[in-house]
Parts: structure tokens; C-alpha cells; sequence
């Protein structure tokens, strides 16, 4: 992808709330009237190789942009307790799980490094005592720089981690004391250089635009900043501002908030940046060096989402554990309870702590194939998908959605043919919205989404 201009006309058009698609259906549609009975039938039929997604939710202080499942504490010892609780939900799905192997395994939260360096041993070896984790698996920790030490770091290579992701959000001290995340650029040149230094195979760091008191001058000393550290994947997230759903959110001023015009001006610096200094763009939100997996993945067609953003594989093959955590496995979501009490009460029951789920019909599923096609690949070849899915006839069978692709087709965002789809250069930045064409869910729940931009 080269350098793009995307029409600031548009923003107003397509700037509207909609899904990230880390699923088809999106976690809205699950629901308490479900049938956990499924949870057993549906790992029996998964493939092989799954990946594992563990929730860690403590953080020690409050970042007000945040809209993650967190608690923030100063207790050491409530980790303590959550890891007794971890314990008993891996030894329930342990018996499910016996002959299936984990090619990925990754610490989200929360603030994972949160967790002492005793606490983080005790919890791998918690994980190889329940689950046969593959010599070659990718295994990943999100880190907060403020809450790792040298000691942390170089522990965490040593219990065989070998992919890190830091957030960074910016680098403009303004912005870090209005989100109540000040963080020193010096800490951070040195951890990326530290991991690099202990053998990490991979580097990422978090990136949010439309931050309170962000402008292009400031962004672009941070975009260069994060360039100059050469990290191997760059995520970059919009700010979705929701206060009536994440109450710290009322803590920033609506008016030290960039605009729409602002916000997509930030964005589309970052990613012109970005792709001039070499890096792929992704999709939405993610770019990375060219022999990086993500982007070896995407150039052979084999790139995958889900509840974690873009991957490597675990599309339909995750297993999530901790409060609030997803599972997609085999055509079937289902979350864990969103709050420890909840949690704790299940796993003291002996139960898998699920509070609602969703399993797929045929028609969810050709339609969750198709929306992640696009929004990992930006195309479509509709005859193939007619034979994979025995369509009479794609464009019969999306009637409507055609008729809802209509005015990308005439702004230039989406090119429609007999035999496939395409999203242009331009129409990425609204792959969302393209895909919400097809999504039959829509209109249940939107305002609970966020904003392209």
C-alpha cells in the first residue's frame, strides 16, 4: 500500500459506530440462554493446535482512556487468589483439553505485569502442568514499561516468553498526564533494546490517536520516535470515547478531544509514516516489517482475526480463561463471568465459569468466512466462496448487501465484480463498514459500538 489521502467529505458519511469485527457475530449476541453442554462437543470436534488467551485484569493505577476489564489495586495478594482460581478453571478444562497442543498462548489484562516475578513462575508452571504447550509456541505478554523491571523482563525471557507488546499510547507528556499515564520515552528506548538484547522474536508497540490534547505536530514526534525504534508490529487504535460505558472516561475534558477532521488527519499521518518507513499496513489497526509473521501471513493469504486482533492462526480455535475472557472455538463463543465475584462464586462451584455464549448457524458462519476474508485480505474472489459454500449464487443470496455496498462503490472505497470484491487503497480505512454490509446482526446494539475514526 502506498501513501493514501483519504477525502475528509467522507468522515461525516462513514464515520459512523460500527464492529471491529474481532468476531461475526460480535460479542453482543451472546447470550445467558445458552447451553454449556455445547463447550464439551465443540472442543472434542476442534482442530489439533489451539491458542490460549489468559485474562489478567489488576493494574496499579487507572488510565482514564481505558476500556478494558480491569480492577485497579495496590494488593499484591488479590493476584495470589486470582491464581488459585485459574488453577481450578485449568483443571476443569484440562480432561477437554488432554489431546490438543498450544501453538500460541498469550497474557492480555489488565496490566499482565502486574503479576510479581514469583507470580508469573508459579503461573507457567500452572499452564504446563494443565495443557501440553508446543516447544515452538508463540507466547506473548502485554507490558506496561512502568511496571517492569530489568529483573521482570529478563525473567519473562527466561519462563520462554518470546514475543512482547508495549504501551506506549503517545509519547507527549500533555496527553500521557490527561490520560493519567505518564510514562518516561527514555524507559521505553531502553526496554525495546533490552528485549531485543535478551532474544525476544518480536516487538510490538501500542499506539492510540484521538488522545485529549493530541494535534499533528506532537503525534508525528511520536510516530518518528516509535520509527526510530523499529519495532516489529505497530498497533494503532482510535479512542473510543464512551463515558456512559467506561465511567473514567469522564475524567478527560470532551473538549481537549481531537474532532473527527483531527482524528483522521492523525491517522492518516501515522499511517503514511509508517508505510514510507516500511512497514505493511495491515489492515485497520496493525502494521509490521515485512518478515514478520503477521505480515508473512497476510502476504500468503493465511491471515486470521479474532478476539485478539490480527493473528497468525485461533481464528475459530481459541480457548480464553479468566474473568471476562472469550472463547471461539468451532463455530461456538462463550465468555467467562465479567467481574471476580461472579468468577470466583463459579470456579468455588466446581463449574466453568461461563455466563453466556452463541453457537453459529450455517449462516453465521459463511457470513463470519466472508467478513474476515475482507477485513484480513481486502478481497474477495466470489466464485470460490460460492463453491466452499454451495451458493446458487452469491450476489443472489446478498441481495441486500449489495445494495447497502452501493455508495462505497460510487465514493471509489469498494470495487464490486461478477467474480470478486475489492477494497481499494482508499476504502481500507472503512473495511468495517464494508463489512457491515453483510452483517445481519447490525442493528442490534449498534450505539454500543465505536466510531470508525
Amino acid at each position: 500500500m502506498t501513501s493514501v489521502c483519504w477525502d475528509p467529505k467522507l468522515i461525516s458519511k462513514y464515520n459512523i459506530n460500527g464492529p471491529r469485527y474481532t468476531s461475526y457475530p460480535t460479542a453482543l449476541a451472546l447470550s445467558q440462554d445458552f447451553d454449556r453442554k455445547q463447550i464439551l462437543q465443540t472442543i472434542q470436534q476442534s482442530p489439533a493446535e489451539l491458542s490460549l488467551y489468559l485474562h489478567i485484569p489488576f493494574c496499579h493505577k487507572l488510565c482514564y482512556y481505558c476500556g478494558c476489564n480491569k480492577v485497579i489495586t495496590r494488593h499484591q495478594h488479590k493476584a495470589d487468589t486470582y491464581l488459585d482460581a485459574l488453577a481450578e478453571e485449568m483443571a476443569l478444562y484440562a480432561p477437554l483439553l488432554s489431546n490438543k497442543r498450544i501453538s500460541q498462548l498469550h497474557l492480555g489484562g489488565g496490566t499482565p505485569t502486574f503479576l510479581t516475578e514469583v507470580q508469573l513462575s508459579r503461573l507457567m508452571a500452572l499452564l504446563h502442568k494443565y495443557f501440553t504447550v508446543n516447544g515452538d509456541a508463540e507466547i506473548s505478554i502485554e507490558i506496561d514499561p512502568r511496571s517492569c523491571s530489568d529483573e521482570k523482563l529478563q525473567h519473562l525471557r527466561t519462563l520462554g516468553f518470546n514475543r512482547v507488546s508495549f504501551g506506549v499510547q503517545d509519547l507527549d507528556e500533555k496527553v500521557q498526564i490527561a490520560i493519567n499515564r505518564v510514562q518516561d520515552t527514555d524507559l521505553i528506548r531502553h526496554q525495546v533494546a533490552l528485549s531485543r538484547t535478551l532474544g525476544f522474536t518480536s516487538i510490538n508497540l501500542d499506539l492510540i490517536y484521538g488522545l485529549p490534547f493530541q494535534h499533528p505536530a506532537s503525534f508525528t514526534e511520536t510516530v518518528d520516535e516509535i520509527i526510530r525504534l523499529n519495532p516489529d508490529r505497530i498497533s494503532l487504535f482510535s479512542y473510543a470515547h464512551l463515558p456512559e460505558r467506561f465511567a473514567a472516561q469522564h475524567k478527560i475534558d470532551n473538549a481537549s478531544l481531537p474532532d473527527a477532521s483531527l482524528k483522521l488527519e492523525l491517522m492518516q499521518l501515522a499511517i503514511n509514516r509508517f508505510v514510507a518507513a516500511g512497514y505493511q499496513f495491515i489492515g485497520m489497526d496493525h502494521f509490521a516489517r515485512p518478515d514478520d509473521a503477521l505480515a508473512k501471513a497476510q502476504q500468503a493469504g493465511k491471515l486470521q482475526r479474532n478476539f485478539q486482533g490480527y493473528t497468525t492462526a485461533g481464528q475459530d480455535a481459541l480457548i480464553g480463561l479468566g474473568v471476562s475472557s472469550i472463547s471461539q472455538v468451532s463455530g461456538v463463543l462463550w465468555q467467562n463471568a465479567k467481574d471476580l465475584p461472579a468468577y470466583y462464586q463459579a470456579i468455588r462451584a466446581n463449574q466453568l465459569p461461563v455466563e453466556r455464549g452463541f453457537s453459529l448457524n450455517s449462516d453465521d458462519k459463511l457470513r463470519a468466512a466472508l467478513i474476515s476474508q475482507l477485513i484480513c485480505h481486502f478481497e474477495l474472489d466470489v466464485e470460490q466462496f460460492n463453491q466452499k459454500w454451495r451458493l446458487n449464487s452469491f450476489w443472489q443470496y446478498f441481495a441486500e448487501a449489495l445494495a447497502r455496498l452501493q455508495p462505497f462503490m460510487e465514493d471509489g472505497l469498494v470495487e464490486v465484480y461478477a467474480e470478486r470484491i475489492k477494497v481499494t487503497n482508499a476504502g481500507r480505512l472503512w473495511v468495517r463498514s464494508i463489512c457491515a454490509c453483510f452483517d445481519a446482526y447490525l442493528t442490534q446494539g449498534q450505539q454500543r459500538y465505536s466510531k470508525v475514526i
